[in-house]
């Protein structure tokens, strides 16, 4: 049986294009992520997603946002912003990780399912040792969930064809900081 999960970064309909905070590629990585998931599900113990789902995440949100560390309303909890980007729904997931309510929300470590289960928890409970990572953005949330991936022991590749970035210069930068930890992109 295989140890390995998917985790699916936040392909959602307020990060793709025609969305609030879309992000160029946004609607391909959606297309292409259920791609993957159709043609490799056998690969895969489980296959998780991450969503932002905020409801008031402080300064996360501004009027007058600087797109480091200030962003314009995205991903609001119980609007179609935060919904998964088509064809991904959330019945293509054995769980769906909501992160970010009352904070920015970075990591997908830091989401939980509705009933309260924690990522890592989930990942542990279910024998995972090994994750492929990909989704929305790639210098932002993908980095962060690959990062504590590597922080809790996983072995971690992230798969830079099913991503899309903020900021394609700076990814460098991010391939530079994940190999430092040991993160493999792909």
């Amino acid at each position: 049986m295989t140890s390995k999960a998917l985790i699916v970064v936040d392909v959602q309909n307020d990060f793709c294009e025609g969305g609030s905070l879309a992000v160029t590629g946004g609607a391909r990585v959606a297309q292409d992520v259920a791609g993957l998931i159709d043609a490799s599900r056998t690969e895969y113990a489980v296959v998780v997603a991450t969503r932002d789902h905020h409801i008031d995440p402080g300064t996360h949100f501004s009027d007058h946002p600087d797109f480091v560390d200030s962003w314009p309303p995205h991903c609001v909890a119980g609007t179609p912003g935060a919904d998964l980007h088509a064809p991904l729904t959330s019945r293509s997931f054995d769980a769906v990780f909501d992160k970010g309510e009352y904070s920015a929300g970075y990591s997908g470590f830091e989401g939980v399912t509705a009933t309260g289960t924690e990522l890592p928890t989930y990942l542990r409970a279910h024998g995972i040792d090994t994750v492929d990572i990909a989704g929305i953005a790639t210098d932002y949330c993908v980095r962060a969930t690959a990062l504590d991936a590597a922080k809790a022991g996983l072995t971690v590749t992230v798969l830079r064809d099913y991503t899309a970035a903020v900021h394609p210069d700076r990814l460098d930068r991010v391939e530079t900081e994940w190999a430092e930890a040991g993160i493999g992109f792909a």
